[in-house]
């Protein structure tokens, strides 16, 4: 790996006891930790420590405080997290290390903060076969309980690639010889038209404030969705679908 790997880059952190109660009853997930605010208690945190004995797993106590910032919401954590090992999240960078092993489809997720799209979009994408979704760890919605459930648990299976901010992203896929691809709904080469060669990276922006300065910058070629019946656009999870199998139908041919 091209750096030590940080707990960001191989968790997805759960919070909230009915969240962490589920994921300690998967024995499909590997969960590395349990944390616990000092001096709660009652039933179900009782059931979330039985739980978590009976998986070996360790329980932790900490502040009130601490378990917020770890958790990253203070108003629905309810004293209580977990990290899930998410298998095949990594680094971007070290996903991009080796040539002959580097992602050659990728999705890139740019400003999307609403969790239920973000959800989605990880669901179809590892449906599709796709082989890395960037999400940023700054600037899109986190990989939280409303997202995994919007993914219905993919989320803790995806192959997610982590980079700072979606501009630093974009920067090392360009420097790693990747085009960028933008859905636009005017550019004229639509995605049923377009080559897009062995590699490549497709960006999906906000739908209010569309791509980010420092991603716009590198994008190569705009492509867009044919509508009709007067749709002007879609929903940014239902492109993206089109767009992934799209991918898929070209990969089965």
């Amino acid at each position: 790996m091209t750096s030590e790997v940080s707990p960001k880059d191989r968790f997805v952190t759960v919070y909230g006891r009915k969240p962490v109660l589920e994921a300690l009853s998967d024995y499909d997930l590997r969960v590395d930790k349990v944390i616990i605010a000092e001096g709660l208690g009652g039933a179900v945190i009782n059931e979330i420590k039985e739980a978590a004995a009976d998986r070996a797993v360790r329980v932790q106590r900490a502040s009130a405080h601490r378990v917020k910032v770890l958790a990253g919401n203070g108003r629905h954590d309810q004293g209580v997290l977990a990290d899930v090992v998410a298998r095949k999240m990594r680094p971007l960078a070290d996903a991009l290390e080796d040539p002959a092993t580097a992602p050659r489809n990728v999705l890139l997720l740019d400003g999307l903060t609403t969790p239920a799209n973000v959800g989605m979009i990880l669901r179809t994408a590892t449906a599709a076969g796709i082989d890395g979704i960037v999400v940023p760890h700054r600037g899109v919605a986190g990989l939280d309980p409303l997202v995994i459930k919007a993914s219905a648990g993919v989320a803790f299976h995806a192959p997610v690639l982590r980079a700072q901010t979606a501009g630093h992203a974009a920067e090392l896929l360009t420097e790693a010889g990747y085009p960028l691809y933008a859905l636009e709904a005017g550019a004229q080469e639509s995605i049923y038209e377009a080559d897009f060669g062995s590699r490549a990276v497709f960006v999906l922006g906000s739908e209010t404030a569309g791509l980010s300065e420092d991603v716009q910058t590198r994008i190569a070629q705009s492509v867009s969705i044919p509508m009709r019946g007067g749709v002007e656009s879609l929903n940014v999870a239902s492109a993206a679908a089109v767009l992934c199998f799209e991918l898929l139908r070209r990969a089965g041919k």
